[in-house]
């Protein structure tokens, strides 16, 4: 059994660092809460499901990375749905998801509930550092107003920051361990207090930025960055497929050229929870304010429509076939929105499985890695049912598709929505190929 009452000497200094209450234990939260555990800090990780508390308490991650799962193990994270643990606390992090509606509107419920949580139980010198990722504008206007219905005052005698995560699930080489991060505070001595927490547990360099403002302005500058960026790979993607050229082979072409360019690939849309989010806090902050980003908005539009472009491929493959959509059953291949992660957020699978049942086109799902959310229980299984196929996630399992096989089980048609196959071996094997921009 745990004790949960140990706290770990820092490495770094030989002394206790302290306690650390941390909001949210998800994709953000968790991690943070066990590097911060490893480095010597006690740790409370407040969340609302009882499920959740209890599988980190038994020292079992409820997010589906084995790694994090092991290391929860190695390290003492108590977690509560209990706000009143940030008295014990002199840090407090918030890693609340930061979600938009069915509309593309921000909402800021998730770290208003957060904060309003805390609120009744801070004490004096405690600094508050919030790491969800939101507009510039929202730690002035709504946290430190929540946060000063206290008898506290933000720069006085409670501090605020910001420092917003930066997480990649799967990736093995960069972590929250070593990825460098980026801090803004309302004031210098809130910037000073969060900056000695972060460089005792990050293995990276901090950089500290003028304002909080500034510091959440780079997040969404970030993630607006990548996603305009696909956007336009992905409207030349369509151009290039109208045109007969493959657009894998003119990124190869210009990816010689060794400075001003930088690659990024065309897809069945855009996945996660941060590039098709974030840039909608952006536009709407802006917009506030009298400013309107149309370059963002349609590089939204542009990535949205990637899904219904998808389906649309398997339609003209079917029609060329003189096959209709729903004379067929369609196989997903893939739920997550990124290889080899079980990570199914704002995954554009379920806007094509969305658009194939406004068609009433039958199909069937199987993702390795999301077997809950799976019709079939197996590879083969699905394929006995479908005829056509939809690869929307590149995992390992599927990269190496046999297009023999798949011939020999019936498949006519397959849509590359990652343009992970080999085109050449389909289009010999007798299988129509599309992929996008391909």
């Amino acid at each position: 059994m745990k004790n949960k009452n140990r706290q770990r000497p820092n490495k770094r200094s030989g002394r206790p660092s302290g306690t650390v209450a941390i909001v949210g234990l998800g994709y953000v939260g968790l991690p943070l809460a066990c590097l911060a555990s490893e480095k010597g800090w006690r740790v409370f990780g407040i969340a609302r499901d009882p499920k959740k508390i209890a599988q980190i308490n038994a020292g079992v991650s409820p997010v589906p990375e084995a790694a994090l799962n092991r290391w929860l193990k190695r390290v003492n994270v108590i977690a509560t749905d209990d706000f009143s643990v940030v008295r014990k606390a002199s840090i407090i992090v918030v890693a609340v998801p930061t979600p938009v509606d069915e509309f593309y509107n921000p909402d800021l419920t998730p770290i208003r509930n957060a904060c309003e949580g805390i609120r009744p139980f801070l004490r004096r010198g405690q600094t508050v550092i919030l790491e969800s990722t939101v507009n510039p504008g929202v730690c002035e206007e709504v946290i430190k107003p929540i946060l000063e219905k206290s008898r506290f005052r933000v720069g006085r005698n409670i501090f605020l920051a910001h420092c917003p995560e930066r997480i990649d699930p799967g990736n093995r080489r960069w972590t929250v361990r070593n990825i460098p991060r980026v801090l803004g505070a309302t004031d210098q001595s809130g910037l000073s207090r969060a900056l000695a927490f972060y460089q005792g547990i990050i293995e990276a360099p901090i950089k500290p930025m003028r304002s909080i403002k500034e510091a959440e302005a780079v997040k969404i500058f970030e993630n607006s960055f990548r996603d305009v960026n696909i956007a336009f790979v992905n409207e030349m993607a369509k151009s290039f497929s109208r045109l007969g050229i493959d657009t894998l082979d003119v990124i190869a072409g210009a990816k010689t050229k060794p400075f001003a360019f930088l690659a990024h690939y065309p897809a069945a849309g855009i996945g996660g929870h941060c590039i098709p989010v974030d840039p909608y806090y952006l536009i709407e902050r802006a917009k506030r304010s009298g400013f309107e980003h149309e370059f963002l908005k349609l590089a939204r539009q542009i990535n949205n429509s990637m899904p219904a472009y998808t389906v649309d491929l398997l339609i003209h493959v079917l029609n060329e076939q003189k096959i209709a959509l729903n004379a067929v059953r369609v196989g997903i291949l893939g739920l997550a929105y990124k290889a080899n992660v079980a990570d199914t957020r704002e995954s554009p699978s379920f806007k094509v499985i969305s658009i194939l049942k406004e068609y009433g086109s039958k199909f069937e799902i199987f993702d390795p890695r999301v077997p809950l959310q799976s019709t079939v229980r197996t590879l083969t299984e699905l394929l006995k049912k479908c005829r056509a196929l939809i690869l929307m996630t590149d995992h390992e399992e599927f990269r190496h598709l046999d297009p023999r096989r798949l011939k020999q089980r019936g498949i006519v048609a397959i849509i590359d929505g990652k343009n992970a196959l080999d085109k050449e071996r389909f289009l010999r094997a007798g299988i129509a190929y599309r992929g996008i921009g391909r």
